[in-house]
């Protein structure tokens, strides 16, 4: 591949660090690195092969001669210097929300839908962690059978929430395990040991706004505006990786081990599912890996055409930073830039 000079917008955050790592192991061509971030971060120092990068403030500026930019920042930050960038020449991966459901921006998870990086003008998305996650899944699952419905539970890491997240159920389980109450700032309850069926703000129709991006989100990336998916999501006290219990009704009917055997051969996936050897899925071992790993897989006792799988992957490293540099890899390999 050729070499590009590449941006990371957001470096010294979590998921920004993370791309910072993800470049490096999966050895993308790198010929000239800078590294962004709020200007009150400036002269930062993040490490990058070794090398110590000096954190520079985001302007627009400063993505002259950029060629490939990753945000890791809130919408609104993207909002306002994604196009900036672009104005510039540069192609811009943003992980925001600001983008994803915006007329001619690809929303693109490579193992479902690399080809839709060809169509961008500029910018390219980066879907919700949760629906990357499924979406890669169910994916093969859709190509062998097609899918009429998908029944999401999401079990939500406190990482997904930023560094204040798992600070706060740090902080909150060692005080219950002391006897001690901690404040609550980061949730909306205590998270030490305890679940919260509530992830961003209610919308009318009762749902959450992390829900409904599942929702919109999974229709685009499909290409299948008119697909039922119903999601529950959940914040529960882990620190890292997401677990999504998926119910999918197929249009013609899979057998548990066909299925296994189609997800075995998925881009991406990595099939664990012995229970009597008790082998599944668990957050704890999917963390810092990049695969989405599926088990329990099983058929809906109460419908001919459903099958049940448990979901689990790293929502920082294929979530967010892995999927990223994923699609800049497509930007690079096919000169889109």
């Amino acid at each position: 591949m050729p070499m590009a000079k590449v941006a990371v917008v957001g470096a010294t955050g979590a998921v920004g660090r993370e791309m910072l790592k993800v470049l490096e192991e999966r050895q993308f061509p790198v010929g000239e690195l800078v590294c962004l971030a709020d200007p009150r971060e400036e002269g930062t120092i993040v490490k990058f092969r070794d090398e110590d990068i000096v954190v520079r403030g985001a302007s627009p500026q400063a993505f002259s001669g950029v060629d490939i930019a990753l945000f890791a920042v809130a919408s609104e930050i993207s909002e306002v210097l994604a196009p900036e960038a672009v104005n510039r020449g540069c192609v811009v991966i943003d992980n925001s929300y600001a983008f994803r459901l915006r007329e001619g921006v690809p929303l693109v998870v490579p193992e479902v839908n690399g080809q839709d990086v060809r169509q961008h003008q500029g910018i390219i998305a980066n879907p919700n962690c949760s629906t990357i996650i499924m979406v890669v899944a169910v994916n093969p699952i859709r190509q062998a059978a097609g899918i009429k419905r998908i029944v999401v539970s999401t079990y939500q890491a406190v990482s997904g929430a930023g560094i204040l997240g798992i600070e706060e159920l740090t902080r909150q389980t060692r005080a219950a395990l002391e006897g001690r109450e901690e404040a609550t700032e980061v949730f909306p309850y205590p998270i030490a040991f305890n679940l919260i069926p509530h992830i961003d703000v209610f919308q009318d129709n009762g749902y959450t706004k992390e829900e409904m991006k599942m929702v919109w989100e999974t229709r685009k990336i499909m290409h299948m505006p008119d697909l039922l998916v119903s999601p529950t999501t959940v914040r529960v006290p882990v620190y890292r990786s997401h677990s999504e219990s998926i119910n999918i009704e197929t249009e013609r009917r899979l057998s548990a081990q066909e299925a296994r055997e189609i997800l075995g051969k998925a881009p991406g996936v990595v099939v664990q599912d012995d229970p009597a050897a008790k082998i599944y899925p668990m957050p704890l071992y999917t963390s810092h890996r990049d695969e989405v790993f599926v088990g329990r897989i099983r058929e809906d006792i109460s419908c001919e055409t459903g099958l049940n799988l448990w979901v689990v992957a790293d929502q920082i490293r294929k979530g967010a930073a892995t999927n990223a540099v994923q699609i800049a890899e497509i930007v690079v390999e096919e000169g889109l830039y």
